[in-house]
């Protein structure tokens, strides 16, 4: 028996069962420094939102920028089966004798090892002592194991994906796209529905709380792009947040509770999600006294009673600056689109350039995958 080749093929195989319990079975934020799936999204994440920001051509740019997310999961699922590989190759390998005809090398082990993991049972090499029986045995239910995990984890993101998509694309209908919180009031008072905008923000209330709890137990769900152009689930929120501070601090009229209550919470989503990442925001509302002028002249035009503009400005600024710079840098992180402003401003990405490199963001400590 050689004992290095045994440890190191049981720390192998340790690591790759402890990330795949990690990440797909455990259902909170999990931080750990010997993680497989945490190193490989950011370093990725890292290599591939560079090169795509260098792309020109702006399709091809969200093409690349959009199966990211699917392929990781795909990269994680071979990373993991060749962990086990390598790891139950070299055990193998240490056992020596156990295995007919014995190992004569550690391809040969690797290619017993695969035999077992993929249940194939040639029979070619056997396992004869007690320990490499049970070890073979224990590589077999591995391999199902880890493919059954994996296929269960891909539902669980796709469903968690769906639900997520819902609010926001039925957003577009009413605030265009990519959505803005001036645009958003505007149909409302257009179509007459100012009384279901506290049901609006009743939504997006219950959405920030759902979508909170699925993206911080798998972080990976941030990096699935919307189906559809001009349009992000950052955005979208970031529309809503800034119609309910409209309502708190400008419009007179329309019940401030919910819209308090949809705040909050939506504040509360973003700094969860930028503190998780461990990405860094300055202060401030992102918005200046002229931008916010338009929009007040805008909301006046479409009926609504409004607070004077230099009180409504003040309490404006205050209110959006508690989660305004967070959705920003999550924006510029994930580079999708950002908070559209109006139809003439925009307040963070709207549809990301093609710069000659691509704006540093910090980076973050992820990610389960």
């Amino acid at each position: 028996m050689q004992p290095l080749a045994f440890i190191v093929g049981v720390v192998l195989i340790a690591l790759a069962f402890w990330d795949v319990f990690q990440t797909i079975v455990v259902p909170r934020p999990t931080p750990g420094r010997y993680r497989i799936a945490k190193h490989l999204t950011r370093y990725t994440w890292d290599a591939w939102r560079a090169v795509c920001l260098r792309t020109t051509d702006e399709m091809r740019r969200q093409l690349l920028l959009g199966i990211y997310a699917p392929a990781l999961v795909m990269v994680l699922l071979v990373v993991w089966m060749l962990t086990l590989l390598v790891g139950y190759g070299l055990v193998f390998f240490a056992l020596g004798d156990q295995i007919s005809p014995q190992a004569p090398n550690i391809g040969v082990a690797i290619y017993f090892a695969g035999t077992s993991l993929f249940t194939l049972g040639f029979g070619d090499i056997l396992a004869v002592g007690p320990l490499a029986r049970a070890l073979s045995l224990m590589a077999a239910a591995s391999g199902l194991g880890v493919v059954a995990l994996v296929i269960t984890y891909l539902f669980s993101l796709f469903g968690s994906f769906q639900r997520r998509e819902i609010l926001v694309v039925t957003l577009g209908a009413r605030a265009g796209a990519p959505p803005s919180s001036v645009t958003l009031l505007e149909t409302y008072a257009r179509t007459s529905l100012v009384e279901k905008l506290p049901a609006l923000f009743s939504d997006w209330e219950q959405w920030s709380a759902e979508v909170l709890d699925s993206h911080v137990a798998y972080p990976i769900l941030g990096y699935f792009r919307s189906s559809h152009d001009n349009t992000s689930w950052v955005g979208s929120l970031g529309a809503v947040l800034d119609a309910a501070c409209f309502v708190l601090t400008t419009i007179r009229g329309v019940p401030r509770g919910q819209a308090e209550l949809t705040k909050r919470v939506g504040a509360h989503f973003v700094e969860d999600i930028s503190n998780f990442l461990e990405l860094k925001a300055t202060d401030g509302s992102g918005v200046d006294r002229d931008m916010f002028d338009d929009a007040y002249a805008r909301l006046a035009a479409a009926g609504y009673d409004l607070e004077e503009p230099a009180d409504a400005w003040h309490a404006f600024e205050h209110a959006r600056s508690t989660y305004a710079a967070r959705l920003a840098v999550l924006a510029d992180y994930w580079a999708v689109s950002g908070v559209r402003w109006t139809a003439e401003h925009r307040v963070g990405h709207d549809t990301i350039p093609a710069p000659a490199a691509p704006t540093p963001v910090a980076r973050g400590r992820d990610e389960r995958g």
